[in-house]
């Protein structure tokens, strides 16, 4: 290993004469190994993780969400052309084809988030800063799998120039970086992101002459047909065929705002909720995977399980409250149920925990997520233009987060200053 490291810093560019080649170095240097020096551990200090390896703790977390997405982007596609019905039928096909779509998301995503950071940091002079590691893992986990890519090169560019790099870098951004991205897309290209059809379903396009929806594939799926063929393993065939009859691509959430639960039920049962096993989002499906890596994080000590445990209530009261009123169908989806359907989870695990973004004091987190799950529950069953509400939710609360907790901080002094003034 001494030899390894010696022969890694032999190699290091002049900082001097090359600052980026230099940024570049280091980034993946300190990203390879950890520093031999590190603060010990007292009153303050109680461990020795950097920033980079608390960034990788929760990368770890989103894998269970990378790995059924991927599948589920597959599985949907079939579904929709009705084949492979079952969930592991086509099993080598379902995962190819979401490979194919989620990979280039995840490059794009990455590339372009860290080759801005890394001009940043050459032109600012110091290390790169790691915070776009978690950043770029999740903003293709919030995204359809068939967003085109240079969309998704703009929403990162808009996210990380203006949403950190314009407010001093990691550490400083007031708003959650990947939900910028994501908000980019809604409201520049809302066609993208919203709607039924070819945006929650990869690969289907609408066809002029069937006038209904058909498979399109590319070169990757024509280069996997010949090497599946050469094994005797089904292919994907030249597309062109045409979704089953009655097809709509919907996902819970727009149903819901439409017809309320019952015409949810019609189409998909409460296990395919709960497991993920519909359209959506690519991460944000599975509510069980999502729920593991939220008790990692929290065991981890990353994530705030009081931010996690007073959205929940929030949703609960405001969703007994919209029960009562009952002016909409919507309205009248019981509460409870309002769990299985959109990113509720996914949102409460890796969104509202962000902890540059959140509220930092122990009361301000109780009233922050209180106020992300009633808002964003609001904003789902009340606004017609958009069945969801935790993307706006959160990043509002994001705004109000240094408020919330100067008035918790404040209340502390006043408090302490009353009790030193009776006792005097």
């Amino acid at each position: 290993m001494n030899g390894l490291l010696k022969f890694i810093k032999a190699i290091e560019p002049d900082k001097k004469n090359s600052p980026f080649l230099h940024t570049l170095f280091d980034g993946f240097f300190t990203f390879a190994f950890a520093p031999n020096a590190i603060t010990k551990q007292g009153v303050h200090v109680k461990d020795g993780m950097d920033l980079k390896r608390t960034m990788v703790h929760v990368v770890i977390a989103m894998q269970l969400c990378y790995l059924f997405g991927t599948y589920n982007i597959g599985h949907q596609h079939f579904v929709a052309l009705g084949e492979y019905p079952s969930f592991f039928a086509g099993f080598h096909l379902k995962l190819s084809h979401g490979l194919i779509k989620l990979l280039p998301l995840f490059i794009v995503s990455n590339v372009v988030g860290l080759g801005i950071e890394f001009w940043y940091a050459a032109k600012k002079g110091h290390a790169i800063e790691e915070g776009f590691l978690v950043s770029g893992a999740l903003i293709p986990l919030i995204m359809p799998a068939d967003l085109p890519l240079w969309i998704l090169a703009f929403a990162v560019v808009f996210a990380v120039i203006i949403g950190k790099e314009a407010f001093g870098g990691t550490g400083m951004n007031i708003f959650n970086i990947a939900l910028l991205a994501r908000v980019f897309v809604f409201f520049a290209y809302p066609t993208e992101i919203s709607g039924d059809g070819s945006v929650w379903v990869s690969a289907l396009d609408k066809s002029a002459e069937l006038g209904t929806f058909v498979s399109q594939y590319g070169w990757p799926h024509s280069l996997l047909d010949w090497l599946f063929n050469g094994i005797g393993l089904s292919t994907f065939g030249d597309g062109g065929k045409a979704v089953v009859d009655g097809f709509s691509g919907a996902t819970p959430m727009g149903i819901a705002a439409k017809g309320g639960w019952e015409a949810v039920t019609e189409v998909y049962t409460t296990s395919q909720m709960l497991w993920g096993t519909i359209p959506g989002s690519i991460g944000e499906t599975s509510k069980p995977l999502i729920v593991i890596g939220a008790l990692f994080l929290v065991a981890v000590g990353i994530a705030s399980w009081r931010i996690m445990l007073s959205m929940v209530i929030g949703l609960i009261f405001t969703g007994v409250l919209l029960n009562g009123w009952g002016a909409t169908v919507f309205m009248e989806v019981p509460w409870y149920y309002h769990f299985y359907m959109g990113s509720f989870f996914f949102a409460m695990a890796f969104m509202a925990t962000d902890p540059v973004t959140a509220s930092s004091t122990n009361t301000g987190k109780w009233i922050y997520g209180f106020l992300i799950g009633a808002i964003g529950l609001i904003i789902r069953v009340l606004n017609p233009a958009y069945p969801e509400g935790w993307m706006l939710a959160i990043l509002f609360m994001n705004a109000f987060a240094p408020t919330i907790d100067y008035y918790v901080v404040q209340a502390n002094i006043n408090k302490r200053l009353k009790r030193v003034s009776n006792a005097a």
